[in-house]
């Protein structure tokens, strides 16, 4: 497996930077980027790569819903979308914003929201739950950011806080064979399966403990890795 760079875990900005991302992802829906970058991705993920997908009629038609999908890679965005008609808004780290013109460009027009690494970010939460209100999907990686264990990680209680407090269904993702994606650069191009699991819902709560987060979460994940193993297993 290819060498994975250290991630940067804390974004020292001020909340205050990401202002511009956020109102923008509250106020507009996914512009000509998202398609754009589905034209040219497409045959990468669905020819290179042989991405193949299960159980997408576990994923909602109209309203909004939250995927939350194991992360190994950063293609990984494509993959879980790639056979889906719905646009996925995804909380991404917010490195990919403010500091390369064109990458910032190209994240919020495509409908994507920052959150701040290493510490508490309320405004990604407003913003998720704007999306959700509207009939939106949000995409949220259950671990919180990349695996960098050449395996599943551990969730963090943020995707738990965000399907208790919205009450929106969630769909457990399993992503399997993006670990090895690095590897195109040996000329070598893994397939990629993907997993929709049934969907989760959750009892509405206001404001929910760190336990009733952390709970909430490992259901979540604990599903993921079910799906998972069943890819393992088939593959």
């Amino acid at each position: 497996m290819s060498e994975i760079r250290e991630q940067v875990y804390r974004d020292p900005r001020p909340p205050e930077a990401m202002a511009p991302f956020h109102e923008w992802a509250r106020t507009h829906e996914p512009g000509w980027t998202y398609a754009a970058v589905r034209v040219v991705l497409t045959p990468v993920a669905l020819g290179l790569y042989r991405t193949r997908a299960s159980g997408r009629e576990n994923v909602p038609a109209s309203g909004g819903f939250i995927l939350a999908p194991n992360h190994f890679s950063n293609m990984d965005h494509f993959f879980c979308g790639v056979w889906l008609r719905r646009r996925i808004r995804f909380m991404s780290k917010s490195q990919f914003f403010g500091a390369n013109p064109l990458i910032s460009y190209l994240f919020r027009v495509s409908g994507h929201f920052p959150v701040l690494r290493g510490r508490s970010d309320e405004d990604a939460f407003v913003t998720a739950h704007s999306i959700l209100y509207r009939g939106g999907c949000v995409g949220m990686y259950a671990e919180g950011g990349r695996s960098r264990s050449g395996g599943l990680g551990e969730p963090r209680p943020g995707i738990g806080r965000l399907a208790l407090e919205s009450g929106a269904p969630v769909v457990p993702t399993a992503i399997h064979g993006s670990l090895a994606v690095r590897q195109w650069r040996r000329g070598r191009f893994p397939p990629i399966r993907v997993a929709y699991g049934e969907q989760l819902r959750f009892d509405q709560v206001s404001e929910p403990t760190r336990e009733q987060q952390v709970a909430a979460a490992e259901r979540i994940f604990g599903r993921v890795r079910e799906l998972y193993e069943e890819l393992e297993r088939a593959a």
